[in-house]
């Protein structure tokens, strides 16, 4: 199985890791993060994922632009046609905790143009 987990923060990781763990067994885990200023919190939501998923999975990791348009889910979209995964992770709204119970932009951009199955997860506080 290979999975994509897109993030954009520590938060939002950990729960996609919480929610991989126990279905995970030596499968392939690609984590993505989109950012368009290069954010310290980015870089460290790929540093959770490969440590939480170590000996789990074959984890790889990479930082993706949002493009001239700055379109975070385009870039996801874009993610998932190049990664041909077979389930796509990604958080309910902008990884920070607190947010609101409404589906974040991306999300549900994500959800509408994936043609592969999509888990939305929740970061706790």
């Amino acid at each position: 199985m290979r999975v994509l987990i897109a993030t954009d923060s520590v938060h939002t990781t950990a729960a996609a890791c919480d929610y991989l763990e126990p279905r995970l067994d030596g499968d392939a885990v690609d984590v993505v993060t989109v950012t368009t200023d290069g954010t310290r919190d980015a870089a460290d939501a790929l540093n959770v994922a490969t440590a939480r998923l170590l000996g789990r999975a074959e984890v790889e990791t990479a930082r993706l632009g949002a493009g001239e348009e700055g379109d975070t889910a385009e870039a996801i979209l874009g993610a998932i046609d190049d990664r041909s995964p077979d389930t796509v992770v990604v958080g309910r709204y902008a990884g920070t905790p607190g947010g609101g119970p409404e589906l974040g932009g991306t999300a549900r951009r994500v959800l509408e143009g994936a043609e592969v199955p999509v888990v939305v997860v929740v970061p706790s506080v």
